[in-house]
């Protein structure tokens, strides 16, 4: 019995050795620990998105003429400029701590689809307006995929995973 369980632990086994071996268990491994150019990569990614949506929501909170001009634009009453600065920056905190990262992003997908659909709504050309959400999001997503091992798993192949 013992020498059955040994051979098929052996069989089980990765055969491959040395340097590749463990090039190979980090790329087939997503709960593995992201290298260190893949945390820089989406620390500068969440960075240009964070710096993005902080300039963005203080506008709105300090209720600068651009963001009221473009949000009556839009179809939108000019008090509500500051509430939609401080929903912004409460999802820009969710997204900043850690531990909430990934419910922040989240949060902003929603937010940001919320304004695709209003680009939608006003026919606002497609590249420059309509879909500018979606490049926010994917920096969002992008950085956090990147430096975070567990939104790395969630997108894992079960085959990747050893299932």
């Amino acid at each position: 019995m013992t020498v059955t369980t040994a051979s098929i632990a052996h069989r089980d086994q990765d055969l491959v050795t040395g340097p590749q071996a463990k090039a190979t268990a980090r790329a087939a491994a997503p709960d593995a620990a992201p290298s260190r150019r893949a945390v820089w990569a989406g620390r500068v990614l969440s960075g240009l998105a964070t710096l993005f949506l902080t300039f963005d929501a203080a506008v709105k909170v300090l209720k600068l003429f651009p963001a009221e001009a473009s949000t009556s634009e839009l179809g939108f009453p000019a008090h509500l400029v500051p509430t939609l600065g401080y929903l912004q920056i409460a999802c820009l905190v969710a997204y900043l701590i850690p531990r909430t990262a990934v419910l922040g992003a989240i949060l902003w997908t929603g937010y940001l689809g919320g304004a695709i659909a209003i680009h939608v709504r006003v026919e606002n050309p497609l590249f420059s307006h309509t879909l500018f959400p979606i490049y926010v999001a994917a920096f969002l997503w992008a950085g956090l995929w990147l430096r975070d091992s567990r939104v790395r798993a969630l997108t894992a192949s079960p085959s990747s995973q050893g299932r």
